[in-house]
């Protein structure tokens, strides 16, 4: 149970600052449906279990040190391929994401120019890998039950203080953008960019474990977890919309409407989330094209971090309803390669 429990946070941390901590992709893909973003919540809950509990189980039954395997074997040589381009280009566009979102962060809790905050989020995430301090990612992955927390505070606070109905509030979520064209479409897209983000690492996780059971439980606490973020996320913006609406950090508004201080708790939840997905997603990118022992790997981590910062200046909230909607589209192959093979009982081959 211990071990299951560990593969689930792991899974949630890794994964947790590209698709929850600001509460923007929640907005775009939950809550902007009203009421009917709840049901979008539940659905999403449903699909991170069954594919978390089947991409674990996958990598024991293979044995992988790598994605890759698991990838080929659930899509063959031509979708596999397919799958394995969606899911290296995903790792940079989340890390981007990631620095765009450092940006906002800082702009909007400390009113610095938001290429200041970038620059900084970029800057210590390069530093990281070239000086491959790994014990940091352990400590900052700690922040996923500090974030928890202080979401939980925000979640009561904000119920007991709505100023408006909830009928009221519903119109308000309805006229936030959306990134996808209904309530149902977009649980499907969320789960889907977010598995294509944490796949990798899950596999991995799941092939370090010799029971399938163990790894199937892990799979499954971590979709379920995720699931339940969603929920508190989602609910503790909608019965505040009237504050949170247009904000590119919804999470960070709310938390600074409770107390100042809050408010800098958070920002520093929200950093050690982004800089913990971005450095994960970073050298997960970086190593599939060069090896960490190769000359080239730390000139290629410099170069690669200066092309994620421009491509971050088009900023965050854009980089969420452009990047994710792309990626989840593609990321539906994924999911309908993972479903086939559970289907199938694809024999397990080392």
């Amino acid at each position: 149970m211990k071990k299951s429990l560990q593969i689930g946070s792991a899974f949630v941390g890794l994964i947790i600052g590209a698709g929850f901590a600001s509460g923007q992709e929640i907005m775009q893909y939950f809550t902007s449906f009203g009421l009917y973003g709840i049901a979008g919540a539940i659905v999403a809950t449903i699909a991170f279990a069954f594919l978390g509990l089947n991409l674990a189980q996958l990598g024991t039954d293979l044995k992988t040190t790598s994605h890759k395997e698991v990838i080929y074997h659930i899509g063959g040589r031509y979708v596999g391929t397919i799958l394995d381009v969606l899911i290296t280009f995903f790792l940079f566009g989340v890390a981007v994401v990631m620095f765009a979102g450092s940006g906002s962060t800082f702009n909007q809790m400390f009113g610095i120019d938001p290429m200041i905050g970038s620059i900084f989020m970029v800057v210590i995430t390069i530093l990281t890998l070239l000086l491959n301090v790994k014990n940091i990612i352990n400590i900052i992955a700690l922040v996923t039950p500090y974030l928890m927390g202080i979401i939980f505070i925000i979640l009561i606070y904000s119920i007991f203080t709505m100023d408006l109905t909830i009928t009221q509030q519903d119109v308000l979520a309805k006229e936030q953008p959306s990134a996808a064209s209904n309530w149902f479409i977009g649980a499907l897209l969320y789960v889907s960019y977010n598995i294509a983000a944490g796949a990798a690492m899950l596999i991995v996780m799941g092939g370090t474990v010799k029971d399938r059971k163990v790894a199937g439980l892990g799979g499954l606490f971590g979709g379920l977890m995720l699931g339940a973020l969603i929920l508190l996320i989602n609910i503790t913006m909608f019965v505040k919309m009237d504050i949170v609406g247009g904000t590119a950090m919804p999470t960070l508004e709310l938390a600074k409407q409770i107390h100042p201080f809050v408010g800098v708790l958070m920002s520093i939840a929200l950093l050690g989330m982004m800089y913990n997905t971005a450095v994960g997603m970073f050298y997960a990118f970086t190593v599939r094209f060069v090896a960490p022992e190769h000359k080239y790997f730390k000139p290629s981590i410099v170069l690669i971090g200066l092309i994620g910062f421009a491509a971050s200046l088009v900023g965050f909230t854009t980089l969420v309803g452009k990047v994710y909607s792309t990626v989840g589209y593609l990321g539906f192959a994924l999911i309908l390669a993972v479903i086939i093979a559970w289907v199938r009982k694809v024999p397990a081959t080392s």
